[in-house]
């Protein structure tokens, strides 16, 4: 390795590049660490929790806030119908999105062009919230799982990013599987999904984070409490600020002790992330691989 001797000019540069990113860094986990530190805190009226100014530290750890949090029947539903349709959503758009992407990534499918333009096509127009409603209305998928799960089955993104990532794919391997006898099913099953882990985890990632932090689609197409999401119950307890359930679980368990409101939305929040936290890592090594990959190539 050639070592170049940086000029002062340069070195300037590098710190001041250095300072923005740590700037950036800061912005971004400071609002991630007010709710962790708010959500344990039990200084009670002195806590984090009641303070408008810079939070770095508890008044006085505690963990009553996560118990009550426990204890709170409404977060678990929501936790149980996301955890649902995260799972159904990961699972059908992963594939649905690879045997849409295999043919396309074929350079010799009979009008793969035509087929990649309408593909193309939904990314540039969409039919809108009222006729999206009217049509899962129609297909009376209102107050089902399906509802939120069928219309995102497939994104345009994402089969185009895995189409150019099975290109990627020596042909030279599919053709000497090809000489043994396999067609394009045991290809696709037995050779191309198993080295194709990089993309496929990418894309999971992106479907899972996206069916996980959903509300919007909840709020419309889901009018039953007890098939709503967990975002749909943290904005019931954020943006619209109702407490009421929570002062009930209180009351119920005979809490002394003095929560406020700023404090269970923080935990909430937390209890929330939580999940996206522990899988990420192991998702993380094969993130840059798949989406460079399969955004470069083809």
């Amino acid at each position: 390795m050639i070592n170049v001797k940086k000029s002062t000019g340069d070195k300037i540069i590098d710190g001041f590049l250095y300072l923005i990113l740590l700037g950036i860094v800061v912005i971004t986990l400071y609002p991630f660490w007010t709710q962790v530190i708010i959500s344990l805190d039990g200084g009670g009226a002195d806590s984090a929790a009641y303070s408008s100014g810079i939070i770095l530290l508890p008044t006085q750890f505690s963990f009553e806030s996560y118990k009550l949090a426990f204890k709170f029947d409404a977060l678990w539903l929501g936790y149980w119908n996301t955890i649902l349709r995260t799972m159904l959503g990961v699972i059908l758009s992963i594939f649905f999105t690879s045997i849409t992407a295999y043919p396309l990534a074929k350079r010799d499918l009979p009008f793969n062009r035509t087929f990649t333009s309408f593909v193309l096509f939904t990314m540039l127009f969409a039919g809108g919230t009222i006729p999206s409603y009217l049509l899962i209305k129609e297909l009376q998928l209102l107050n089902t799982i399906w509802s939120l799960v069928i219309p995102g089955m497939i994104s345009a993104f994402n089969v185009l990013i895995m189409r150019n990532f099975f290109r990627s794919i020596p042909e030279e391997l599919e053709d000497s599987a090809r000489v043994d006898g396999a067609g394009y099913v045991r290809i696709f099953t037995q050779i191309v999904i198993p080295i194709s882990k990089p993309v496929l985890a990418t894309i999971a990632l992106w479907v899972g984070v996206g069916h996980w932090n959903a509300w919007f689609d909840s709020l419309i197409y889901i009018s039953d409490p007890n098939k709503q999401v967990l975002q749909i119950v943290l904005r019931k307890i954020i943006i619209q600020n109702s407490m009421a359930d929570i002062n009930s679980v209180i009351q119920n368990i005979g809490k002394t002790t003095e929560f406020s409101g700023r404090q269970l939305q923080a935990t909430v929040v937390m209890f929330s992330i939580i999940p996206m936290l522990i899988v990420y890592p192991f998702i993380q090594k094969y993130f840059v691989k798949g989406v460079m990959v399969g955004a470069v190539k083809g």
